[in-house]
This record gives structure tokens, sequence and C-alpha cells, in this order.
């Protein structure tokens, strides 16, 4: 009989989907799956939402008395991992999403989400750290260690694979969603200036957001509109061609966990230029792999993308070194494969 998981969590997420197919491909596992369904887009639904976290144990608990899993996964360790916390599993594994996941830091909720994290840690029996970065909040916050896997889920290297481009144009893409913590702004301003240097681009910018309308407004102020491309959100078997396609990945976040986005760019052979922080820190090394530009720092942004541009040489050893350090480190069909296994191995501990 199939051992059986409840993921709690938003599972049209690209990072969900891959976690829950991974374990089901390698681990043999069921899935069923909770989440709230108030989406968290105005005032009145962010009220809503809040209403209905403060009554999801009561309802993940009547999922559990009539599904009986044998474990509870959860992703973010200050939403769906405190849930899981509270929701009587005997297993329950919860994966830190971002650095920390305390954010914004400056919020008015950040003793309160310290305090249910520090819970969430306590309850349960297996952390994943997706990266090196996360781990260290972990050891700050006085995690016990021994039940944190660092490792990152990986990504599928059948799907995202290395292409040659011959450009003689900078083809930048961007894949990260329309919210102003990805700073898509800069990076437009950034294309502003390299137009008016008139050097030659085309810019395509993947996803949808609260941001996509300003940025569009954004790029006729610029007149930078004819040479940007807003995909919108696209199914992720359609991003490989799009990567295979550019000859440069752009990632501007002002706080970073681990990148599946970056990875994804790495094994297509896409030269990443990033914002300089230490989730990206952990696998870029500036002017050897990719490019670390200091956050909102336009000219520099602009610049460096001249210089990686130019140096071909020093961009295309990166690109083979990028390539090969996505099939030792985070390739899908190995790191699932262990994960399932722990999975099985804490269930059997714990029988």
């Amino acid at each position: 009989m199939k051992r059986k998981i409840l993921f709690l969590g938003e599972s049209y997420r690209a990072d969900a989907i891959t976690w829950m197919k991974g374990l089901k491909e390698f681990g043999d596992f069921k899935i069923i799956t909770c989440e709230l369904q108030t989406p968290n887009n105005s005032k009145i639904n962010r009220f809503k939402r809040i209403l209905e976290y403060f009554f999801a144990p009561i309802a993940i608990r009547k999922i559990i008395k009539k599904e009986k899993p044998d474990m509870v996964i959860a992703e973010r360790t200050t939403s769906y991992g405190f849930l899981a916390a509270l929701s009587g599993s005997k297993t329950i594994a919860i994966a830190q999403q971002g650095r920390t996941d305390l954010w914004p830091e400056g919020s008015v909720l950040y003793p309160f989400k310290k305090f249910i994290q520090k819970y969430a840690f306590k309850k349960a029996h297996l952390i994943h750290a997706w990266g090196p970065v996360m781990a260290i909040h972990m050891k700050a916050s006085g995690v016990d260690m021994s039940k944190v896997l660092v490792l990152p889920k990986g990504i599928d290297l059948s799907l995202f694979t290395p292409s040659t481009n011959n450009s003689n144009k900078i083809e930048a893409i961007v894949t990260r969603s329309l919210m102003p913590e990805y700073r898509h702004d800069s990076i437009l301003k950034a294309f502003g200036v390299l137009h008016q240097k008139g050097i030659d681009f085309s810019l395509t910018i993947v996803g949808d957001g609260t941001r996509l309308q300003y940025l569009k407004d954004l790029t006729t102020a610029l007149q930078i509109e004819n040479k940007v491309i807003f995909s919108g959100r696209i199914p992720n078997t359609e991003l490989p061609k799009l990567l295979q396609q550019s000859n440069i990945y752009i990632s501007m976040p002002i706080t970073e966990g681990v990148s599946a986005s970056l990875f994804e760019a790495m094994a297509s052979n896409c030269y990443p230029v990033v914002s300089d922080i230490p989730g990206n820190q952990s696998w870029i090394t500036h002017r050897e792999n990719g490019q670390l530009i200091t956050i909102d720092d336009i000219e520099m942004l602009a610049n460096e993308l001249i210089w990686s541009f130019e140096n071909a040489e020093s961009r295309n050893k990166a690109i083979i070194r990028n390539r090969k350090f996505v099939e030792e480190n985070a390739n899908y069909d190995i790191n699932m494969k262990i994960i399932s296994e722990k999975y099985h191995e804490l269930l059997d501990s714990r029988k």
C-alpha cells in the first residue's frame, strides 16, 4: 500500500509542483494537498485570508482524520509550516523557502513570525534547507541541526538543456514574478542606459504580478518598448526554449533563499547576472561564473551587462562551468531520490 503525504502549501507554484512530482516519482508516495483559497491581492482579501488561516488547523485536522496521511509536509516555516506543526501529525517535514522566511524584516508582525517559526522548527521531524544560506539562519535560530537536510530539490536536466547562442547582441531574460521585491524597474532602467549608449539588445520578461502595467509604462517612458517582450505567465514546460534562446539571465531580488530559476538558467547556458545578496553568493562568484550586482545600482548593472557581453571568452567558460555545477549539485533525479528515501527512513523510524 502506498504511503500517503498531505502537502500544505500553494500547489500551483513551480517549486511545489517539483517537490510533489519528485516524491511521487522517486518515493512512490500518494500526495493530497491543502491550501488557503483566499488570494492575497487586496486589503479585504488579506483580512479574509488571515481569518481563513486562523481556522485552517481545524480544517487540516479534519483532512488528517479522513485521509489518514502517513506524514505532513509544508512550505514556508512561518505560514504553512506553522499549520503543519499544529496539525497533530506524528511525522512532519517543513521547508524554509526564503533566506529566513521572516519577511518583511521591518514588519510589525516580525516578532510573531519569529515565535511561530521557532514553534514550527521545534515540532518538525525533518527541516529542509534548500541551500546553505538557509542553514545559516537555522543554526543561528538554535535549530537542532541533526533534523536539517541541506539539499536543493534540483531541476529536471532533461528539460533544461544547454544550447549555443552566437547572437551578436544581448538577448536577456528575466523569469521572476512581477513583484516589487524583484526590482524589474531597476533592470529596465539599466537597459534604458544601454539604449542611450546605442547598444542593441532584446529583453524577455516572463511571468505576471502586481507591477505589470507599471513596468509596461516604464518601458514606454524609457523608449525601449520595442525591445522588451512581456510574455506573461507561461507553463514551466515552455520555459526551457526561452532560456535557450537567451544568452544572459538577470535576477535582482532584494532577498533570496535558493532560486530554482537561477539553476534553470545555469543549466541552459544562460550567463547569470544577479543581485549581490547571500542567497546568490552561495552559487555565483563575481566575474568568475556570473556577475553580482549591488541592489538598485542601475549604472553598475548596465556596465556589468556590457562587460559580460564584450568578454565572450570569460562568459563561455562560465556557462560550461555552471552546467557542470548544476549537474553535480542540483540534479532533480538525484536529489529528489535522496529526499524521497529520507522520508521513508523517517517514517520507518517513527513507526
